[in-house]
């Protein structure tokens, strides 16, 4: 499996030039930097990071809620996209553990985009949901080749892991944030290990 860098593209009926491509990827980068960075994000302070002009930016976001979702949908395409990587060039329960650690940053993403999230989920209700499912598939294809291989119990289950994941969602958003959410997904690994 090739490592590439996959960005969630909306369904089009022509393929999309290599430049607006690339000019949207950067917005999406941009996007998820600021938000992380817990700024309050404007559409001209994303084009501005991404070295675009707004302009741009409209063509490939009409909506400030149209950046939002496409950078969450990202975000998750990337992480999903991680699993089969890692499993590509390292044994299962290694891959586990840095696909867990990546979902950290999934989460810090997530909370620094909570506010921006909140109008676009009252709009698109589907949208946790779709995620979701894409986030049990890649635990579950992770789990599945650990009881293959013998290092990982067979008796959990890809939700089993996901709701685990949900006690760093409680850890207060300070300066050990990080610190604690490691500890956590490095007991749930542990947990899970054979």
């Amino acid at each position: 499996m090739t490592a590439i860098k996959k960005i969630d593209m909306p369904p089009t009926d022509k393929p999309m030039r290599a430049d607006a491509r690339r000019n949207r990827e950067l917005l999406l980068a941009a996007a998820v930097e600021l938000f992380n960075a817990g700024d309050d994000v404007s559409l001209e302070g994303v084009a501005r990071r991404a070295g675009v002009g707004i302009g741009t930016l409209y063509r490939h976001f009409p909506t400030r809620d149209d950046l939002v979702e496409a950078a969450y949908r990202n975000e998750v395409a990337q992480l999903q996209d991680a699993a089969g990587e890692l499993l590509a060039t390292r044994p299962p329960d290694e891959a586990l553990a840095e696909w867990m650690h990546r979902y950290i940053d999934y989460a810090a993403t997530k909370n620094g985009m909570r506010d921006a999230l909140q109008s676009v989920v009252a709009s698109n209700s589907g949208l946790f949901v779709e995620t979701r499912k894409r986030m049990i598939a890649s635990i579950g294809a992770l789990l599945a080749a650990g009881v293959a291989a013998g290092t990982m119990r067979a008796d959990v289950e890809a939700e089993d892991v996901m709701f685990a994941t949900g006690g760093i969602w409680q850890i207060a958003a300070d300066e050990r944030w990080r610190e604690r959410a490691e500890r956590v997904i490095d007991l749930i690994v542990s947990g899970v290990r054979a």
